[in-house]
């Protein structure tokens, strides 16, 4: 093997190499058996390169050309030669040039393969991922991989040339379990003891600034044990950031910097020196979404005013219960029939609305649908919203505000990707600021944080957050690209006596936090500095930028919409002997 040792790859070798001998290892990605002459196309990660084999010329490798297949590993020699002019071609990197083969090694042999190798696998999802280390051949895999890599190599080069330093916190980890549920990790040296995999470095990069490090990041992997949703995965991989003695401002600036530097080096596009900023209020009722998707226009319009001169009673209730109407304004798509609009009904009963009205827009007025309710004033109501001749209007009205945005919002969202204006290659990222500090819990009957228990309440909500909680603001800030949360982050509490306060609000008494959170507690009694944060997601922003829409395109072993790895068959059972070092034993699942 050491004498068929590659000199070059398949993908660099051009004009300027006629004449060269050279030796080439790769995968045979095609070949074509013309008679006497055989062409292969032999593949590595940097490209293709044609070898061409006469077998006239070199009679002994006829019978190995004979038996190559598919994905056959090989190492073939020759010399580089000008392709004729009518045999170029201008769709490979190295069209102009072939290798005249003067020998062939068969480095190794593949089976029949279960899908082709091809620029983009046209397999099913489930056998893809079964078998990976095909699909990662994939000219599409091999694309996407390398530009995470070139992704995190920019992110780390910004973030070290800007003064932060790069800190590894501990993948076992004490539980704190709020939010989804932790991976628990058993201790065999102290048996009924568990460590549990981090959801995130947060009480750790906290730490780090009571350490005095000032600024902190890490490419982190990161653990939550969801049930099956959306397009989501069990592991992942966060750009985690924290910074001392800083305010919102100062945090979202060096985001947007970041940002401006991947996007420019990736993909030579300058971005906005700073980003739009909506208040979650504005993103809710102008869009019905905490993650709007800017690429397109279509808000939420207020049509409460224009309701008491109409004959639509359900409106006029679900106002007088102190609710709101909402209306969508389609451009030109008075043309849709009666099934595409129940469709869209459809999914908004999914967001809890009990149903959608509509009327179309023609040049003598309105019809269709709700059209005969604003036969009175339908020219204010058209006025109003904007609508002309051809557009088709929606409307949702609930005494639940939040429901009828909510449901509007994503009306608005699938119109945008079924009408064709979500451009892949269009980036619109806004910052959602000022969002609720605390949510209710119906459920459980009591308040608990809206994102998590450490972020700071807004200054002017502080002498009224234990008598009226539903209203604080927190010091919170989403980062939204293309529809998507990319980044969520807030000034954190720096105070004991303010941990204090926001654990009571939510429910948690001081043994309780003691217990869960004593540690960072304990830390912040020995001079905290203010300090704030932020954790883009790595995995969608690199999924975002290739135009891609499924996270198991950017990470190379990913686990399917069940938290299961078809490949290598985890999670799996273990050997008894293995739960009895850990005193662990199995039991019945719970109905």
């Amino acid at each position: 093997m050491e004498a068929m040792k590659r000199t070059s790859d398949c993908g660099s070798l051009g004009k300027k190499d006629e004449g060269r001998i050279v030796i080439l290892n790769g995968w045979v990605h095609r070949k074509r058996n013309h008679g006497k002459i055989f062409f292969i196309n032999l593949r590595d990660r940097y490209g293709i390169t044609q070898v061409t084999v006469d077998t006239e010329k070199e009679p002994l490798l006829g019978d190995i050309c004979g038996e190559l297949r598919n994905e056959y590993v090989l190492a073939a020699e020759g010399k580089i030669t000008l392709r004729p002019g009518d045999m170029v071609n201008p769709s490979m990197e190295t069209g102009e040039i072939e290798l005249t083969a003067s020998k062939i090694v068969i480095l190794n042999k593949s089976e029949v393969l279960p899908f082709q190798v091809e620029e983009e696998s046209k397999a099913n999802e489930e056998l893809r991922l079964k078998y990976r280390y095909l699909d990662l051949r994939s000219a599409a895999m091999q694309k996407t991989i390398k530009r995470r890599s070139e992704v995190t190599f920019a992110v780390r080069e910004w973030m070290t040339s800007n003064g932060f330093y790069e800190i590894e916190t501990p993948t076992f980890i004490k539980s704190t379990p709020e939010g989804a549920r932790d991976y628990l990790v058993p201790s065999r040296l102290y048996p009924g003891k568990f460590y549990a995999l981090p959801q995130s470095p947060q009480l750790y990069k906290q730490i780090l600034m009571v350490g005095g490090f000032d600024k902190y990041f890490q490419i982190a992997r990161c653990y939550r044990d969801e049930d099956s949703r959306g397009d989501r995965q069990p592991e992942f991989t966060q750009i985690d950031i924290e910074m001392s003695f800083v305010s919102r401002d100062d945090v979202l600036s060096v985001t947007e910097g970041m940002m401006s530097h991947v996007f420019k080096k990736i993909l030579n596009i300058e971005l906005p020196a700073k980003f739009n900023r909506l208040s979650w209020e504005e993103a809710m009722d102008n869009y019905g979404s905490d993650k709007p998707d800017l690429r397109f226009g279509m808000k939420l319009q207020k049509i409460e005013n224009y309701i008491n001169e109409s004959a639509f009673q359900a409106f006029k209730d679900a106002i007088a219960q102190g609710g709101t109407v909402k209306a969508l304004v389609v451009e030109g798509k008075a043309d849709y029939s009666r099934k595409q609009i129940e469709e869209l009904e459809a999914h908004a009963k999914i967001y809890k609305a009990k149903g959608m009205a509509w009327m179309k827009v023609t040049k003598d007025g309105i019809e269709g649908g709700a059209s005969k309710f604003f036969a009175d004033n339908a020219g204010e109501i058209l006025g109003g919203v904007g609508a002309k001749s051809g557009d088709l209007v929606l409307m949702i009205a609930d005494a639940n505000k939040n429901i009828a945005n909510t449901a509007l919002g994503a009306v608005r969202s699938k119109l945008g990707k079924d009408l064709g204006l979500c451009d892949p290659r269009k980036f619109e990222f806004v910052w959602i600021v000022d969002f609720p500090m605390f949510e209710y819990n119906e459920e459980e009957k009591r308040w608990e944080a809206a994102h998590h228990l450490f972020t700071w309440p807004q200054e002017k909500y502080h002498d009224t957050m234990e008598s009226d909680p539903g209203s604080v603001k927190g010091d919170l800030y989403d980062l939204v690209l293309n529809g998507y949360e990319l980044a969520s982050g807030s000034i954190r509490i720096h105070d004991p006596q303010m941990q204090k306060r926001v654990f009571k609000i939510a429910g948690i008494d001081p043994q309780q936090a003691e217990k869960k959170f004593g540690f960072l507690t304990e830390a912040f009694k020995y001079g905290a500095p203010p300090h704030g944060g932020i954790a883009p997601g790595l995995d969608r922003l690199v999924m975002i930028m290739a135009g891609l829409t499924s996270l198991k395109d950017v990470i190379a072993f990913p686990k399917n919409s069940f938290a299961v790895s078809p490949m290598d068959d985890c999670p799996s059972e273990v050997d008894q002997k293995q739960l009895d070092e850990l005193g662990i034993k199995i039991l019945p699942r719970l109905s």
